[in-house]
């Protein structure tokens, strides 16, 4: 490979990285702002509308999932970037202007905005985790380059719901969105200045293959079984990864019986202990960077689904009367500190650990053997992360009506299907349908 190849490589692996930090940033404005709204009088402290935003963003990949991927074949990689920034800066303005209005009108406004949000992530998505497999040369190499890039996704979903609860304090009637302006001219400021760098950084499209406009399918991606059940993976674990860390925030906010029972500066604590989760899965995604290219990611699946299990059961169970001092960090003074919480926060705060490989060891798997369903696949996976909106909605129904910790069984469940599929749904069983 000459020089200039590789250096063209390099530009292009960056530029992914860069646009992988992006989805996170936007995508985790959700939870802590939903806090701000659950606690308008109009509202009436719901869980389920709390989390609405949450699940607009992600709905979203319902309708953009397919005509993503149709996007990137038909303009490239680096156009349907440009519009999935653009798109994005659309939609963090529309979550701005929804602070200038009260009440239910102020809501539905800020949930057109997630909406129009969750469009720009998948492009987003759509460009990142297929170029940075097919430039890692797909296996190993390709889930390791998309564990090394998730470190980036991961650092600023750990700051995100750190700095909207820093800002917020104590939440309550009174909140406003308002009060949060700082994190949206951040987010508008980060799309303006992508768009006009990413104007001058040369990406070459690589090789999608072979298929071509002449390619015949006489088959699909539903056709392999293995695929099929990894759709199901992703739609499950895109709803565990992002609702374990938004539950949290929601129990830790919450001054009533049902919460905490954290009375100072409750939505700054439960920011930072999201946060925590998110800076867990960065650590993950680092240390697991530096190992896929040795342990295959069906024994990643393996060991971290199991812990996962272990953790969240423990949670469940220890009640919130058991304590502990969590560290924490405060990004208004660059300073680290603590808070007593519930031991039962620590151990699903340490879920991020394992969550932190899941995206790319499904995707991975799931792929695997399907030559040239593979693009066909891709696009079904991106409208599958719907479940980051949906099933923390259960769970907050489930919130709703019998209280947060035991709730979580939704994600119990969750985690048990992914074992499964590590343990035997992953497997090629229909190795005899032709992919060339």
């Amino acid at each position: 490979m000459s020089n200039q190849k590789q250096n063209g490589s390099l530009i292009a692996i960056i530029t992914m990285f860069f646009l992988y930090a992006m989805i996170a940033f936007v995508t985790n404005l959700g939870a802590p702002i939903g806090v701000i709204w659950k606690n308008q009088p109009e509202i009436g402290g719901s869980n389920v509308l709390g989390i609405m935003g949450n699940f607009m963003n992600f709905f979203a990949y319902l309708f953009m999932g397919i005509p993503a991927g149709k996007m990137l074949t038909k303009v490239g990689y680096k156009k349907t970037a440009l519009i999935g920034i653009a798109v994005g800066f659309v939609g963090v303005l529309i979550q701005f202007l929804s602070g200038m209005t009260a009440g239910i009108t102020g809501f539905c406004v800020y949930l057109l905005g997630a909406f129009i949000s969750g469009f720009s992530v998948c492009i987003l998505n759509t460009v990142v985790n297929p170029m940075l497999n097919l430039l890692g040369g797909g296996g190993n190499r390709g889930n390791q380059l998309n564990l090394i890039g998730g470190t980036l996704n991961s650092l600023t979903g750990t700051l995100t719901p750190m700095l909207v609860g820093a800002l917020i304090g104590t939440v309550t009637a009174s909140t406003k969105m308002a009060d949060v302006n700082l994190v949206m001219y951040i987010a508008m400021a980060v799309f303006a200045a992508a768009f006009v760098i990413l104007n001058f950084i040369p990406i070459e499209d690589p090789e999608l293959g072979k298929v071509t406009a002449d390619t015949k399918f006489e088959h699909s991606p539903w056709s392999f079984r293995h695929c099929t059940l990894g759709v199901i993976a992703i739609f499950v674990y895109v709803g565990v990864e992002v609702g374990i860390p938004s539950g949290l925030n929601f129990f830790l906010s919450d001054s009533s019986e049902k919460g905490a029972g954290l009375v100072e500066n409750a939505a700054t604590i439960g920011g930072a202990v999201a946060a925590m989760y998110w800076l867990l899965m960065l650590i993950g995604r680092m240390v697991s960077g530096f190992i896929a290219g040795k342990v295959s990611s069906r024994q990643l699946m393996l060991g971290t689904t199991f812990v996962a299990m272990i953790l969240i059961l423990a949670g469940m169970l220890l009640p919130k009367t058991i304590t502990v001092t969590m560290p924490l960090f405060n990004i208004m003074t660059f300073s680290f500190t603590s808070a007593v919480v519930p031991i039962s926060v620590l151990l699903l705060v340490l879920c991020g650990l394992c969550t932190s490989i899941m995206w790319a060891s499904i995707f991975n798997l799931a792929t695997e053997g399907l030559g040239k369903y593979t693009a066909q696949a891709s696009g079904i996976f991106m409208m599958m992360v719907v479940g980051g909106g949906v099933v923390p909605v259960i769970q907050n129904f489930f919130a709703d009506m019998m209280g947060y910790m035991p709730s979580y069984f939704v994600y119990l469940l969750a985690m048990a299907y992914m074992f499964y599929y590590a343990l035997i749904g992953c497997k090629n069983v229909n190795k005899d349908i032709p992919v060339e």
